[in-house]
């Protein structure tokens, strides 16, 4: 191993050490008090859990002797990422039964698109639907009629919030199944030059809805690698998804192959059987430091550095951005996919994927290897092969081991940067993170004066009356997740990429977030304390000079110390944000919100992280 990888690894263990045991022996006791295929459920309990099955089903949950295996799924044909999971529960349901199984669906959960809503009202419960997710899962398994469950979830918080949610029944089994990216449409170049082409006004609505159509034009996961992408990367670098499966397209055979064969493979790991692996032992601290290297190398969402907290919580797991920025300083970045460069996930894929990914970490240690996963041998070893039909037959061979296209998959020896681009920021202005691996050298360090904004549809209104054709660095306060549910910016991305492209210094400093989509516009987001906890963002004033050093982390207002000090925090200017398209039915959400570093989330925070248990 990597002697930092190492570090870091036994600090988080040595860290999470009270937590940890305390969720591991919940777990254990899980199995016993309550109990194995349904003993503990009364005859009337049973009954209703099985009423509409058919008697072949019952008479095999009646007997004890059969596992019975929990779908849940994020489906519904609105959204182009869930749509292909309308015909799993059918594929699952019969791969399973002739496994020797049953399997019910036993929920589905709320799925939201951040595509959808960006820049609308509704972003503002983007963040806190992946805590709605996780209760959903946990209504949906609360009926303790399973064995094992399968979670079918790809996009933004959807994935998280699934495994959350799976989290707190960490004594199942589990397994996720993807449903896999879209086939390319336009250039990500292509894209991208319409987009800044409207921002100009040199072309209309018409002609961007029609660009716009070419990229996301049909079912599957968006091809950029955002959030939705580097979930499945997540997911599949911490073993939860069979070796190779994450980007393969849907409405191919090899798909649904693979979907057939996870409904399988999480039949071997219940209580029933003699090769237990509970969901609450895979994901342990090696895990979550190979999901957080992973993203490093990657160069993927800034999104994670919330969710990836709030997951090693939910196990017992105590990480924090230290943590992160410790990895990002020798994890090299190793990967080309848009926004970092103009590749999309089917270039990546074709390059050779998650399996060269895998064995180029590998053999640099900076991966764990010894940890449980949910490929037939345990270990990341397996993770290095890649799927195939063969005469129909879904197999398992080695992959190219290196890459097929080193524009879009880097090597050890050639990386795309010898560190990961992923920053904790720190200074009079708080502490935050910054992405920098899309970001050119020349704009990684900007000082400007402040730009102050308290809604980022002032700073779109500003840009068009021509106000910030200057150097300028955006503060947008009160978009932290206590303020107004921390929606992405991403809206900004097309308008402050012109200006910089102009010629202009600009950067963004913000308590909200930019997205998985953040790009070459350097920024400090995530910034705690956060405006609403009267965070030292809401003291700055329009014409303070900001200094903004990417590379060395630092973030600060070039405001006497005492004076500084002295300042009261400004008030929220902008209109309210807590009404209109159903944010009024989130108000206990922004009240008991945890703070970004910590996962951003209602369910488990620094107070009340396991305190029950504790008592």
């Amino acid at each position: 191993m990597h002697s930092v990888v190492e570090e870091v690894t036994q600090r988080i263990i040595e860290r999470s050490k009270t937590v940890r045991n305390l969720y591991l022996k919940h777990i254990d006791e899980a199995v016993e008090q309550q109990g194995r295929n349904r003993s503990t459920l009364a005859c009337g309990n049973l009954a209703h859990g099985f009423a509409a099955c058919s008697a072949d089903e019952k008479a095999d949950l009646t007997a004890d002797k059969k596992a019975n295996i929990a779908i849940i799924s994020s489906y519904n044909d609105m959204l182009s990422a869930h749509e292909p999971y309308k015909d799993s529960p059918a594929l699952i349901k019969k791969a399973i039964k002739a496994a020797g199984g049953v399997a019910q669906f036993a929920g589905g959960v709320p799925a939201m698109c951040d595509g959808i809503t960006q820049g609308q009202a509704g972003m503002e419960l983007s963040l806190f639907s992946r805590d709605v997710i996780a209760m959903s899962t946990a209504i949906s398994l609360s009926h303790n009629m399973f064995d094992g469950a399968l979670y079918l979830g790809v996009c933004d918080k959807i994935v998280p919030g699934l495994l959350l949610g799976a989290l707190s029944f960490g004594h199942l089994p589990a397994i996720f199944i993807p449903s896999g990216p879209m086939t390319s449409g336009i250039t990500n170049k292509e894209k991208a030059m319409t987009r800044q082409l409207y921002a100009e006004g040199k072309i209309g609505r018409k002609e961007l809805l029609e660009s716009e159509s070419k990229s996301y034009h049909s079912p599957g996961t968006c091809t950029f690698y955002g959030t939705a992408n580097s979930n499945q990367m997540m997911v599949e670098i911490m073993g939860l998804h069979l070796p190779g499966s994450s980007f393969i397209n849907p409405y191919t055979p090899l798909r649904d192959e693979l979907t057939k064969a996870a409904a399988t493979q999480v039949l071997k790991f219940t209580s029933v059987g003699d090769d237990y692996r509970p969901l609450g032992r895979v994901i342990d601290e090696k895990a979550i430091v190979n999901a957080i290297v992973g993203l490093l190398a990657t160069g993927g969402s800034t999104n994670h550095t919330m969710h990836i907290p709030a997951i090693a919580r939910a196990a017992g797991i105590e990480v924090n951005w230290d943590d992160f920025d410790a990895l990002s300083h020798v994890v090299p970045l190793l990967t080309r996919v848009y926004p970092n460069g103009q590749a999309d996930i089917n270039h990546f894929q074709a390059a050779g994927g998650m399996g060269v990914l895998i064995s180029e970490l590998l053999e640099g240690g900076f991966l764990h290897e010894d940890v449980f996963t949910i490929a037939d041998k345990r270990g990341m070893a397996s993770y290095s092969q890649e799927p195939t039909l063969e005469s129909g037959d879904l197999q398992w061979k080695e992959g190219p081991g290196k890459s097929l296209d080193t524009e879009v998959i880097g090597s050890l020896a050639k990386p795309f940067a010898t560190a990961g681009g992923l920053h904790v920021m720190h200074g009079n202005l708080g502490r935050g993170v910054s992405k920098i691996s899309a970001v050119a050298e020349e704009h990684q360090v900007v000082e400007a004066p402040a730009a102050v904004f308290d809604d980022q549809n002032d700073v779109v209104k500003a840009f068009h009356n021509g106000e910030l054709e200057r150097d300028f660095i955006v503060i947008l306060r009160f978009q932290g997740p206590k303020s107004n549910g921390m929606p992405e910016l991403h809206k900004l991305t097309p308008l402050l990429g012109l200006l910089q492209d102009r010629g202009f210094k600009v950067a963004i400093v913000t308590d909200g977030r930019m997205s998985g989509a953040s790009g070459k516009v350097p920024s400090a987001i995530h910034m705690c304390p956060e405006c609403e906890d009267g965070g030292p963002l809401a003291k700055v004033r329009d014409g303070d000079m900001i200094r903004l050093n990417t590379q060395t982390g630092e973030v600060d207002a070039l405001v006497d110390e005492a004076e500084f000090a002295a300042r009261k925090p400004l008030p929220n200017s902008a209109k309210d944000h807590h009404w209109g398209m159903g944010r009024e039915m989130f108000g206990a959400f922004r009240l008991g919100v945890s703070t970004a570093e910590t996962g951003a989330s209602n369910l488990f925070d620094e107070e009340n992280l396991f305190c029950a248990m504790k008592k």
